[in-house]
C-alpha cells in the first residue's frame, strides 16, 4: 500500500470513512528528520497492509497542525475510529515505530 498526502478536506473525509487503523505523519519539506522518515513510513505501510498510512504538510496544512497541537516535526498520530489514540515525536525506524505503535 502507498504512502497517501492528504490536506484538510481529505483528511477529515479520511478519518470519517474508515475503519481501518491509520497512521498520519506531520512533517515538512525543510525538515531533515521528516525526509528520513520517507522510507521508513514506504516501507510501514508494505509491511502493514491492514493500515493507512497518510502524510500531512504542515506548511501547508496549518489548521491541521494546529488542531493537533504539533509543535515538533515528524510528529505521527495513530487513529482509530476518527480519534488520536497515540503519538509519536521524532525520527525512528521500522522497527522503534512498530514499537512504539504496540505491534
Amino acid at each position: 500500500m502507498e504512502v497517501i498526502h492528504l490536506n484538510a478536506q481529505s483528511f477529515d473525509e479520511l478519518l470519517k470513512s474508515k475503519n481501518k487503523d491509520i497512521l498520519v505523519d506531520f512533517w515538512a519539506e525543510w525538515c531533515g528528520p521528516c525526509k528520513m522518515m520517507g522510507p521508513v513510513l514506504n516501507a510501514f505501510a508494505e509491511e502493514h497492509q491492514d493500515w493507512i498510512v497518510a502524510k500531512v504538510n504542515v506548511d501547508d496544512n496549518m489548521e491541521l497542525a494546529a488542531r493537533y497541537g504539533i509543535d515538533s516535526i515528524p510528529a505521527m498520530f495513530h487513529f482509530r475510529n476518527g480519534t488520536a489514540i497515540h503519538k509519536v515525536i521524532g525520527y525512528k525506524t521500522k522497527g522503534d515505530l512498530a514499537g512504539e505503535l504496540g505491534l
